[in-house]
């Protein structure tokens, strides 16, 4: 029982690292393309919003994607084992 329980856990972290890098791959692209845009094209991104601060955005808005979607995918996933094997055990 724990060595399936192991496999259990590592196939559900598997999976949510793999939805979380997908997000956050998704969020970068979708970030980068207006923070780019905006520190090209207006007067005031073009003042403060130098390469660091683009970067900033974009890594932040990516990396909150990636613990969001991990931590719902991860979550979701153990909630479900979770009533399965309460109903095994019954």
């Amino acid at each position: 029982m724990a060595s399936f329980d192991h496999e259990l856990a590592k196939k559900i972290s598997h999976d949510g690292v793999v939805a979380g890098t997908k997000a956050a791959g998704l969020a970068a692209i979708v970030t980068a393309i207006p923070t780019v845009a905006v520190a090209k094209m207006l007067p005031w991104g073009r003042a403060n919003l130098n390469y660091t601060a683009q970067a900033l955005v974009i890594s932040t808005v990516a990396g909150a994607a990636y613990f969001i979607v991990a931590d719902k995918t991860i979550l979701a996933s153990a909630r479900r084992n979770s009533f399965k094997n309460n109903e095994a055990g019954n």
